[in-house]
């Protein structure tokens, strides 16, 4: 494959993209951290709230939540 091929379908692919809007310098959308744990009106692990929105540090300092963690969830 002589290289005039790869610049010529590099260039087409490209162009394309720019066609479809694609940004090739945009970051990933990672999705939001939710934030599980458990609480004594519901002893089982379930959804607290999102980072950011409720502070799991606090939750578990103050005794309102326990078994505490993080994930990373498209929402």
């Amino acid at each position: 494959m002589g290289k005039g091929y790869a610049e010529g379908s590099a260039v087409e692919e490209r162009r394309a993209a720019l066609e479809r809007g694609d940004d090739p310098d945009a970051p990933l959308e990672l999705g939001r951290i939710a934030v599980y744990g458990s609480t004594e009106a519901e002893p089982e692990q379930h959804f607290l709230g999102w980072l950011g929105d409720v502070d799991p540090d606090e939750l578990f300092a103050s005794g309102e939540a326990w078994g505490i963690k993080t994930v990373r969830r498209k929402g």
